[in-house]
């Protein structure tokens, strides 16, 4: 299967804020607490930012919905969650309170839309090689795969998800202990607007094992799991 950055660091935040079954989902918000929030974000105040997060965060019971209603005898229900979030987040940020619509039927079409559209992308590329191929082994006898040699231009997509908590992420990044964990964290997702690199080429700048680079990545992911649940 084919993973874009966007859909990276979508499955990125579900891992950190621990959200990987729907119990562990936010309760959906009330209707006039949901209206509040999108006139908070529309005027743009101090604290939209924090308003932004709070529609994403508590509507992603209706991604995994979907994902479950529609999508149940998919073997990938997992990543469709994570193009669904995109969906949903496009939809937040696009929706307009004087529009008449409902947020949820709003959001319900643009996750829908995403999904849809990587199937499409799919059916496009089912002659063309995965990126999830093999086609060497490093030192130390792992696979690697077109992915980890194949650098991704930046997208706004891409942009407007890492922003769903990249303060957050930011602040307990910068609180790891290991100051080799901070760079990998920091350089594998890009945080604070770089670029984000394969696990190969974080490891040639580290001048370090690419298996040891997952493993260091693995520790300091439950980490920062820790963190935002703490």
């Amino acid at each position: 299967m084919i993973f874009n950055v966007l859909s990276l660091f979508s499955s990125f935040i579900h891992f950190v804020l621990g959200l990987s079954t729907p119990q562990s989902y936010p309760p959906p918000l009330s209707e006039d607490a949901e209206r509040d929030l999108f006139l908070v974000l529309e005027k743009g105040a101090p604290s939209a930012k924090d308003a932004r997060e709070k529609l994403i965060l508590h509507n992603l019971r209706l991604v995994s919905h979907i994902v479950r209603k529609y999508y149940a005898s998919a073997k990938n229900q997992e990543d469709l969650v994570s193009i669904g979030t995109v969906g949903l987040i496009k939809a937040v940020d696009s929706f307009k309170v004087d529009s008449g619509a409902r947020f949820a039927t709003y959001a319900a079409k643009c996750i829908q839309n995403e999904i849809l559209m990587h199937f499409r992308s799919q059916k496009k590329l089912a002659a063309e090689v995965s990126l999830c191929d093999t086609i060497d082994v490093d030192r130390d006898g792992n696979p690697l795969t077109y992915m980890d040699v194949i650098c991704t231009d930046e997208s706004l997509d891409t942009e407007i998800a890492r922003k769903l908590t990249g303060a957050k992420a930011l602040q307990l990044v910068s609180k790891l202990p290991d100051k080799r964990q901070r760079q990998i964290i920091v350089m594998r997702y890009g945080l604070g607007g770089r670029k984000p690199l394969t696990q190969k080429r974080v490891a040639e700048l580290l001048g370090i094992s690419r298996s040891y680079v997952s493993r260091l990545e693995k520790s300091a992911l439950e980490k920062l799991r820790r963190g935002f649940e703490g």
